[in-house]
């Protein structure tokens, strides 16, 4: 493989970092690598934002889910989903644009999290580490007000960067699934019940797949921050159904 590809392969999320401070250069970097990426009509509609003061940074890992380590994170980034900046853009050439829709949402949120992924891949080559915290989307309301968000600007992603401890270094990265079990040819074509076994056979950890999915399903699908993420998500989405 070469170096891309070590890299990409290499990759896996760090939530525990050194005090290595990064530097402006390496930050910089991040954020240009960030604006290279592909983007609907080149018209990048998303908004990054830079979180540098402490409060905000404590006060967004509490609305998070409680997850103090991004708190501590060294660079905090947000990638904001923004329809409106176009809107502006219109109006100062005296033009009456529609109200933005659902779809220039999720293309606007397509644009970001591409952005995002390029700060990402742009961060583990110089040897810094990363963590994209979805949580960012609970707690609409006051995810609005603690970082100003206009209407149609919608908090994406939220990566947050640090230096890597040894033991994050060293910490196994999480199997991924076969590329067979993911990858369909033409058309989409679901799992039988042998073949959903299979996929999970060394992922549970010996635990009977019954098991082991009603805990995962527990955790995850039916947990409080994924129905708060939904019940935020429609918060937003009210914004794009006013006529």
């Amino acid at each position: 493989m070469n170096e891309i590809l070590e890299s990409l392969h290499a990759r896996k999320s760090v939530r525990v970092y050194t005090e290595k401070d990064i530097s402006n250069e390496d930050k910089d970097t991040i954020l240009n690598a960030a604006l290279q990426a592909p983007s609907a009509g080149c018209q990048l509609l998303y908004t990054i934002l830079d979180i540098t003061d402490q409060t905000k940074k404590e006060k967004l890992a509490e609305l998070c889910d409680h997850q103090s380590f991004i708190a501590k994170a060294k660079l905090v980034l947000i990638f904001c989903a923004d329809c409106q900046k176009w809107l502006s853009f219109y109006e100062e050439a005296g033009l009456s644009p529609r109200r933005p829709g659902a779809g220039d949402l999720l293309l606007a949120v397509e644009d970001a999290v591409i952005a995002a992924q390029n700060a990402v891949t742009a961060a583990e080559s110089l040897g810094i580490g990363s963590c994209y915290i979805g949580d960012v989307m609970e707690n609409a309301e006051d995810m609005k007000e603690l970082l100003g968000l206009p209407p149609y600007v919608y908090p994406a992603s939220m990566v947050i960067f640090g230096y890597p401890t040894k033991q994050q270094k060293e910490r196994k990265k999480p199997k991924r699934f076969r590329l067979s079990d993911i990858v369909c040819e033409n058309t989409y074509q679901g799992k039988e019940s042998q073949e959903i076994r299979r996929m999970f056979a060394d992922k549970n950890d010996g635990i009977n797949y019954d098991e082991w999915m009603e805990a995962f399903w527990k955790r995850k699908y039916e947990s409080e921050f994924s129905n708060e993420m939904n019940r935020s998500m429609e918060v937003y989405l009210k914004e794009f159904h006013r006529k």
